[in-house]
């Protein structure tokens, strides 16, 4: 776990209250910088209604901290001399690693929101027990955290990513049925292999990618939207008045095992009739390409953009399979985008994943479904819209969590000099 370390921030016999006021005021300086860019001392105190004094105590040490940077002088207009500029730093960042049937995907950024790791591997978790994917996990994250200090960004944390139902408390996957995983410890695994004094996170996929979506994606800023990834599973994460839903205990996004067909195909969930029989990446291909479609046996299972390339290849081509199959895929996509319209109401629902590299194909179909289904006539206000973000939406969400823990208490991170991963090859 990230260092509870708070030299500098008082002494041990410093009231507790004090402590709370000085660490919420940290926050709101961070916070201020974050939203509003550079500003000098000066402006911050005017901007937070906190003393200069204090403004300069809490910005020395947040610069001891190596949380924000002092850049060139900042003219305020008036007369005196310039106070120099306090940004946020490049030297501390984050990484978020999401795991899924075929790929692993990383993004590492900095405390500034600058990308610098984006890369996804193909990965056959189908073919691997818990334990290779867990080792094969922690070397991601090894390589990973050591390539974002060779860059000189110090780590603070990580952000797993997994399509399943999560104890985020715990950092325990309850359930993810497409991986074969049950109550698996994925942080305590990971803390074993990683670094001390880093913190270690675990969520959901798409509760990761809805976070992501709602700070940088297509629909940033829009504080009612649904975000739906499509991959060989399916996975919803909703953010209502501009705030993630978890639920009573955290698994609420579980949208593709809605049941949509009774007595319909077998999941793998154990039940029947799920969406996501309806309209993942498994039965897309094989409606649209039952030449190579998804089976029993050892061979991996193919990079799921490769799988999407021959499909708008097909396409392309005037395939007929191909062209009913994706239409089939778009209805019962806005049929259960009509569930989730119906009981939410979101401004937008935001394609991830697969759905995203064929949305030009996949919603009309979509939305002509949702604008029949839906019960409200506020529903025609509700659109489909296609994600950027492509398939690493949830391992950036991920390394956006760690972000966010550092400007919710800068106190968590350690004073050393020295990156805590200097010892990492």
């Amino acid at each position: 776990m990230v260092s509870k370390e708070r030299a500098g921030a008082g002494s041990a016999e410093e009231p507790t209250d004090q402590l709370a006021m000085r660490r919420s005021n940290l926050t709101r300086t961070l916070r201020h910088i974050r939203i509003n860019g550079p500003r000098s001392r000066a402006a911050i105190a005017a901007a937070t209604g906190l003393h200069k004094a204090t403004v300069s105590s809490l910005v020395d040490e947040l610069l001891t901290r190596r949380l924000v940077r002092e850049i060139g002088a900042e003219h305020s207009g008036g007369a005196g001399r310039p106070g120099r500029g306090i940004a946020l730093s490049p030297d501390v960042g984050a990484i978020g690693i999401e795991i899924n049937v075929d790929y692993l995907a990383v993004h590492g950024s900095d405390l500034t929101g600058r990308t610098v790791i984006e890369k996804r591997v193909s990965f056959d978790a189908m073919h691997r027990d818990v334990e290779r994917c867990l080792d094969d996990l922690t070397e991601a994250a090894r390589r990973s955290l050591a390539e974002l200090v060779r860059r000189g960004v110090t780590p603070v944390g990580l952000t797993v990513a997994v399509p399943g139902l999560v104890d985020v408390s715990r950092g325990v996957v309850v359930l993810a049925p497409n991986l074969g995983w049950r109550d698996v410890p994925v942080a305590t695994r990971l803390a074993h292999g990683l670094a001390p004094g880093l913190w270690i996170g675990v969520d959901n996929d798409a509760n990761l990618a809805a976070l992501a979506e709602y700070t940088w994606g297509v629909a940033a800023g829009t504080d009612d939207l649904v975000y739906l990834t499509g991959e060989v599973g399916v996975g919803g994460g909703v953010i209502v008045n501009g705030r993630l839903l978890r639920g009573a205990d955290g698994f609420s996004g579980e949208v593709g095992h809605l049941p949509v067909e009774p007595g319909g195909a077998p999941c793998g969930c154990g039940r029947v009739g799920c969406w996501e029989t309806k309209v993942g990446l498994a039965e897309l291909v094989r409606r649209a390409t039952p030449d190579a479609a998804y089976g029993p046996g050892d061979a991996p299972i193919p990079d799921p953009q490769e799988r999407i390339a021959e499909v708008a290849r097909r396409l392309s081509a005037g395939d007929r399979a191909a062209t009913e199959a994706v239409a089939e895929v778009g209805r019962w996509l806005g049929h259960g985008g009509a569930i989730l319209v119906n009981l939410f109401n979101p401004r937008v629902i935001v394609l991830g994943g697969y759905f995203a590299e064929l949305a030009d194909h996949l919603i009309p179909a979509a939305q002509a479904n949702l604008a029949r289904l839906a019960v409200a006539s506020t529903a025609a206000r509700c659109h489909f819209v296609a994600s950027h973000l492509g398939f690493t939406a949830a391992a950036r969400g991920g390394a956006g969590v760690v972000v966010e823990r550092m400007i919710e208490d800068p106190t968590a991170v350690s004073l050393a000099a020295q990156p805590p991963l200097a010892s990492v090859h």
